[in-house]
């Protein structure tokens, strides 16, 4: 009788074999070594332990413990980026231009370079299609099928490049690619008559490229233009199919390469609040462009967008 008690745990009430039930001994000494030797409870609750010490000291979660939620968002940075948001659709409506030019810089200072393009790819899938509704009769769909497969050619090394560079170096990327941009895209003097698919296809390929690494294709397509003495109307509606294919090559390269994850993400309401924004800027937008020249969005545009580049310019290389 001592051995078999031993063996099925005596001292343990849960282990007490009541006279005439021999049946029990193998399930309660089952039930012994499940307690001997699975410490899977114990471990959990002192895990539990470790984290709440963690949080109350204000240290950062094990990324390989629990999966991340994305970035912290704050009131203020929603309100600043929905903003800029809507001050790009409002001017995208009116010249045709201007998401990228003045969303990428400020979400780059406000999400990190990184999320902040990611995030503007996804604002130009949005309202380059809400736009392109309002205009498809004035595309130029030739031109368009020739942007579109090249510029998936420039947006994979693009994405390629912001998955290795570090935050620094992609601030000085950004700031940098649209500083330079804007100064070839107004600053250059009237340039020869080209027309050509092969000059459509480069612009189409550099111009995914810039997408996808700082947000920013217009300046690409605008010198474009000017090579192709193209229509302003038709150049202002051809761009936003266009805008709409750059960004899902941008998203969809990015998060095929790993450069972004969909744990990096912010909360998925403010996708939301970015799709009520840009109708809101497209409806600002179409009531303007029938009181504001195009000159003065555009003007507007390129004061916005080289603030904000020269910033994320100078940060990156505070940052090195």
């Amino acid at each position: 009788m001592s051995n078999h008690s031993s063996r099925i745990g005596i001292g343990r009430p849960w282990c007490r074999r009541p006279p005439g039930r021999p049946d029990l001994g193998a399930a309660c000494s089952r039930r012994g070594r499940l307690s001997r030797h699975t410490p899977e409870p114990r471990a959990r609750a002192a895990a539990r332990l470790r984290d709440d010490a963690d949080h109350a000291r204000g240290a950062r979660p094990d990324p390989a413990a629990a999966p991340s939620r994305g970035p912290p968002v704050s009131t203020s940075v929603v309100l600043i980026a929905l903003a800029a948001i809507l001050v790009g659709a409002v001017l995208q409506r009116l010249s045709g231009t201007g998401v990228g030019l003045v969303v990428a810089p400020v979400l780059a200072l406000l999400l990190g370079p990184a999320l902040g393009v990611f995030m503007t790819n996804a604002t130009t899938i949005v309202s380059g299609f809400l736009i392109m509704l309002a205009v498809i009769r004035e595309v130029d769909w030739k031109r368009y099928l020739i942007f579109a497969p090249t510029a998936l050619f420039g947006a994979i090394p693009a994405a390629l490049l912001v998955r290795e560079l570090d935050a620094a170096w992609l601030d000085i990327v950004i700031g940098g690619v649209v500083l330079l941009a804007l100064g070839l895209t107004f600053g250059m003097p009237r340039v020869p008559h080209v027309q050509s698919p092969a000059l459509t296809g480069t612009a189409g390929l550099v111009g995914g490229f810039l997408n996808t690494s700082a947000g920013v294709a217009a300046p690409a397509m605008v010198i474009y233009s000017r090579f192709a003495r193209w229509d302003q109307r038709s150049f202002a509606a051809t761009m936003q199919p266009t805008f709409m294919t750059m960004g899902i090559f941008s998203v969809g390269t990015k998060v095929a390469v790993g450069a972004t994850t969909f744990d990096q993400l912010p909360p998925w309401q403010l996708f939301g609040a970015i799709v009520v924004t840009v109708v809101l800027g497209i409806r600002i937008g179409g009531w303007l462009s029938r009181r504001v020249p195009t000159h003065i969005a555009r003007r507007l545009a390129i004061t916005l967008a080289g603030a904000g580049g020269a910033v994320a310019f100078v940060r990156g290389i505070v940052m090195l």
